[in-house]
């Protein structure tokens, strides 16, 4: 029998499910592999049976805990699908503030409608056992991570700083051309995409498991960055954690 899939959504855009849609367009190989059994951005169907979860958005309210932990309860593998489920994403950038000061920008007079705490990422509340970074993911690594899922084997998820990619592609360094990028403290597996045409690095895949954070705030100084301006960027997509970044 082809194992059964199901994708579901928290706080996010759900433009990582779309980069799923737009994956198996390309991978019907894929789609012959396994069964979606729910997929609300492709599918109409709500099968409750299935062993592998991909799940994207963050945590954000009460009320998602217990559906996660549903989800958790039913899936024999689950799947952090994205930036905002996998570190947060920008939606943590809320926890900066007075949560009471958040609502009422956002919701004005209507605030205590709506219920709301501090955006987390999946792991926060349950067990995952395995993600996809990015912002959104990588289509490609989707499918890469999909296979090694289903044959029971670690997903190959890089572990190296973006800068190794930025050199593969003979890129001339942002902060050579009065720029900035995160790529020296950032997750690789995007093919260094933002630098490539410009674009510092914000870090949306990441940060690399014991990133060499004196380095990188040599960098900064040597290029005259403020702690403002430093801050801003790094909490762009890693505010729930910015104890990772040396904060």
């Amino acid at each position: 029998m082809k194992p059964k899939v199901a994708f579901f959504d928290f706080t996010s855009c759900e433009g990582c499910q779309l980069t799923v849609v737009d994956s198996l367009q390309t991978h019907l190989d894929l789609l012959n592999a396994v069964e979606i059994v729910q997929f609300r951005e492709a599918i109409s169907e709500r099968g409750e049976d299935y062993a592998v979860a991909f799940v994207e958005g963050s945590i954000t309210r009460a009320a998602d805990e217990e559906r996660l932990k549903q989800i958790r309860a039913q899936a024999a593998v689950l799947v952090a699908l994205g930036a905002c489920a996998h570190i947060g994403g920008v939606n943590a950038i809320k926890n900066l503030a007075p949560m009471d000061d958040v609502r009422k920008y956002v919701y004005s007079d209507k605030a205590e409608w709506y219920a709301t705490y501090a955006a987390r990422p999946l792991s926060a509340v349950v067990k995952v056992d395995a993600f996809i970074p990015g912002c959104p993911i990588d289509r490609e690594e989707f499918i890469r991570v999909v296979k090694a899922v289903l044959l029971g084997k670690k997903p190959p998820i890089p572990d190296y700083p973006m800068c190794v990619e930025c050199k593969l592609k003979e890129n001339v360094c942002l902060f050579h051309k009065g720029g900035f990028c995160l790529g020296p403290v950032t997750r690789a597996g995007c093919g260094a995409i933002c630098p490539t045409y410009g674009d510092g690095c914000e870090g949306c895949r990441g940060v690399i498991p014991n990133p060499n954070l004196n380095s990188m705030k040599g960098v900064l100084d040597e290029h005259g960055l403020t702690a403002d301006q430093i801050l801003a960027r790094m909490t762009m997509f890693c505010a729930y954690d910015p104890g990772q970044l040396g904060k």
